[in-house]
């Protein structure tokens, strides 16, 4: 099923049931008034929600127009989005762009920040941001909505305890981080409010592109119209989604309802830090990587940062061409 939460006024919206194909919807907040409380008692709610799911696929029950503009990020706010950077490529790329190695450990040991969750954008809300030289940037994810998971457990536990899977626009102030990551405190300031996908939508949903812990689709991202990123996120992903939350718990339990990321989907697939989609690659997924490549070519960057008026659009379609979460689709503007 694929579960999105609408603007009604309130801070945390209103649930409701996406048809299969986003193009109508049907509430669900009698079953449960917002997303968070159907994860708060998933095992008791979650079944009415697949029925009602299926009834909206068989007309049976009241439906309206699903317009993507009218929905919140999945999670308006979450108690906890824990991000892990689970591509080599992009770990590799963004080290050399600041001038860093790579850290001695990371093939055994994932990469993971805690981010703020208080307040998320919505897929089609404005990026935001008083200042074009903090250098703005995208980067498009996957992301996985867990259950309650203890502390301790393991991969293999995990794996049972993704409820929902959604994209996910990780906004990333690059001319701030070197700073912030220079003091040994981790990021604040370089990491704004992130945008989650129009729809999160249970695992089943992706038939054979899911194996239980990745997702096996092309990434599309877009710059202003123009291809920009074709990464598939089940293409050198080093860690995936259970070994990223059994990383994330092994100090202390996560409580329903918490995000966990992917990091930047990338690819090498040529054997090197690829290519951009222009001259056949299968491109990136954020604009440090691009200029990080055209360092290493051509000794310096050609491509900027995002400006005032750019607009980024991050998707994800099956096998047959449908989009399976909607799109975050989002323009920077001055703030």
């Amino acid at each position: 099923m694929k579960l999105a939460t609408l603007k009604d006024g309130t801070r945390d919206g209103r649930l409701a049931i996406v048809s299969r194909d986003l193009i109508r919807y049907t509430d669900a907040s009698f079953l449960a008034p917002t997303l968070q409380a159907a994860l708060d008692d998933w095992q008791r709610i979650a079944p009415h929600l697949a029925a009602l799911a299926e009834s909206l696929e068989h007309g049976a029950v009241p439906s309206s127009r699903f317009h993507e503009h009218d929905a919140h990020s999945p999670l308006p706010r979450a108690y906890q989005w824990a991000d892990g950077s689970a591509y080599v490529n992009h770990v590799e790329l963004v080290r050399k762009s600041r001038g860093a190695e790579m850290p001695a450990d990371f093939l055994t040991n994932p990469l993971m920040y805690q981010g703020g969750s208080d307040s998320f954008l919505g897929p089609r809300d404005p990026i935001v941001m008083a200042d074009e030289a903090w250098g703005i940037d995208f980067e498009g994810e996957v992301a996985v909505i867990t259950g309650d998971v203890p502390m301790g457990t393991s991969a293999d536990e995990a794996r049972g305890l993704i409820r929902l899977v959604m994209l996910a626009n990780d906004v990333s102030l690059r001319a701030l981080a070197p700073g912030e990551i220079a003091k040994g405190f981790g990021f604040f300031q370089a990491k704004p409010s992130s945008a989650f996908s129009p729809v999160a939508v249970t695992p089943d949903e992706l038939a054979d592109a899911w194996d239980g812990g990745k997702v096996s689709l092309p990434l599309s991202v877009d710059l202003n119209g123009k291809p920009f990123g074709r990464a598939n996120a089940g293409v050198d992903m080093t860690f995936d989604f259970p070994r990223l939350i059994a990383h994330a718990a092994k100090t202390r339990p996560l409580g329903a309802g918490t995000i966990i990321g992917s990091g930047t989907v990338s690819n090498k697939l040529e054997g090197g830090p690829g290519r951009p989609v222009a001259e056949g690659g299968s491109g990136y997924s954020c604009i440090v990587e691009m200029r990080t490549v055209e360092t290493l070519l051509n000794g310096g960057p050609k491509t900027p940062f995002l400006r005032y008026g750019d607009t980024v659009r991050i998707e994800m379609k099956d096998r047959a061409g449908h989009s399976v979460f909607g799109a975050i689709e989002q323009t920077v503007e001055r703030g």
